[in-house]
């Protein structure tokens, strides 16, 4: 740790988000949501309830769901972050993002960065889940605008996409 930073208190904090790596000096008490959106500049995390019932936060940490507003960026230290950025390599959206739009899964927006985040980390482990284990993945983030049928549908449209992408360009291969 430099002397500047441990003069202002701060720690040295690197992670690797969304495939890019980067590296702060922050106050030990920054929350990883204020980390995201003020000091890298990444904005789809939502700001909701600061109390981790919400869900809006949500963010992959090393592939695992986590409450970005009560998780600390010294926490993330050393770790794999994704953010909602980090679902497509290019300005066009990620097959989840397009079946989340498609099949209106998107009212408000306001829940959508951590149910795509959870439908994704959902999606890696279990191709084919039932309408009861998306429920279950996405107990933890409320939607204020009650849309959940039409959330559930999106992931289990998502589910049969990814599968089908997957089957197609396995049989193309030699």
């Amino acid at each position: 740790m430099s002397q500047a930073t441990q003069a202002s208190g701060g720690v040295d904090v690197w992670v690797e988000v969304n495939g890019v790596e980067r590296a702060a000096a922050v106050e030990p008490r920054l929350l990883l949501v204020h980390f995201l959106r003020e000091v890298l500049g990444l904005t789809a995390t939502e700001i909701g309830c600061d109390s981790g019932h919400c869900g809006s936060c949500t963010v992959l940490l090393d592939g695992t769901p986590v409450r970005s507003c009560t998780t600390f960026a010294v926490q993330a230290s050393g770790r794999r972050i994704m953010t909602a950025e980090g679902l497509s390599a290019d300005d066009s959206l990620s097959p989840i993002q397009q079946v989340f739009w498609d099949e209106h899964g998107v009212d408000c927006g306001f829940c959508t960065p951590g149910m795509i985040l959870s439908a994704y980390a959902l999606l890696q482990t279990n191709p084919a889940p039932t309408d009861a284990e998306i429920r279950r993945a996405i107990s933890g983030n409320l939607c204020r605008c009650m849309n959940y049928a039409h959330i559930v549908r999106a992931i289990a449209a998502a589910a049969v996409k990814l599968r089908e992408e997957g089957e197609s360009s396995e049989e193309g291969e030699p």
